[in-house]
Formats: structure tokens, C-alpha cells, sequence
């Protein structure tokens, strides 16, 4: 999935769009999608000035933005701008190396279980084979009017 067609699914747009390609999705499964972190990035700007670090929460929001992608590819479904994708939870997240500039972020999303419109996650995200984060997500969406 090229970056034309997560526009269509996401409604996220810079600075806030954090996927930049899915590279394999297996249907209701799992999904392995790209973040290529550069430094044009503008929270590099404050976090930090003398050392660039891609903060843990904007980590955790590309999980979730791949998370969406699967949640849709798994129902079939073209969200129109009625429909809004929300985190309902995160455990278990933990942090185990910095992400920087340059870096090219795997982020690696199964679902874990759907339920009356809950999703449950088991998400990581690495740079090249070492891990970066890990967490557990919970998401929802609803219709807004």
C-alpha cells in the first residue's frame, strides 16, 4: 500500500501522518507498515535540540496509525469523514532504544482480538532487527455527526 492509498484510509495529514507505506498485510491478521524518520520532522526541533529524539508517544501514535490501516483493511471498509479511529487504551508500553533521524521505523501490528467494536493490538515497532517499542492498544471508532 503506497503512501495515495493510506491518504484514502487515514485522515491524517503532515505533520501527523506517521505511516509511509505498508509493506505486507495479511487480512484480519497482521500488518508490517514503514515510518521513515527524518530530520524535518518538527518535534525534532525541541526534543531535543542537541539530540534528536523521535518522542516514545509519536512511536505509539504510528503504531496506532498502522493499527487503523488494519482495522480497516480487515472490514473491508473506506472510512468516509464521518468515522473516527480512537485509541482506548495502551499497556504494557515500553521503550527500549532511542529512534533517530535517519532511522527507518518498522512498525509490526497483529490484532490481538475484536470485539464489539474494540480492537486489541499486540504492536512493536524496530529499526532495522533491534527493538525499539512495544505495547498492547486498544482502539475503537466511532461515527461523529
Amino acid at each position: 500500500m503506497d503512501i495515495h492509498q493510506i491518504l484514502k484510509l487515514l485522515p491524517h495529514r503532515y505533520p501527523f501522518l506517521l505511516v509511509d507505506r505498508v509493506l505486507e498485510i495479511d487480512k484480519g491478521k497482521s500488518i508490517v507498515a514503514l515510518k521513515n524518520v527524518t530530520m524535518n520532522e518538527p518535534y525534532f526541533t525541541g526534543h531535543f535540540p542537541h539530540r534528536p529524539v523521535m518522542p516514545g508517544v509519536m512511536m505509539l501514535e504510528a503504531l496506532a496509525q498502522a493499527a487503523a490501516l488494519l482495522s480497516f483493511h480487515a472490514l473491508d471498509m473506506v472510512p468516509d469523514d464521518k468515522v473516527v479511529y480512537y485509541f482506548a487504551g495502551i499497556d504494557s508500553a515500553r521503550f527500549k532504544r532511542p529512534v533517530e533521524p535517519g532511522d527507518a521505523l518498522i512498525l509490526k501490528v497483529e490484532i490481538d482480538r475484536m470485539k464489539a467494536g474494540i480492537f486489541k493490538f499486540k504492536a512493536k515497532a524496530m529499526v532495522q532487527e533491534e527493538l525499539a517499542v512495544e505495547a498492547e492498544l486498544m482502539c475503537t471508532m466511532r461515527r461523529i455527526d
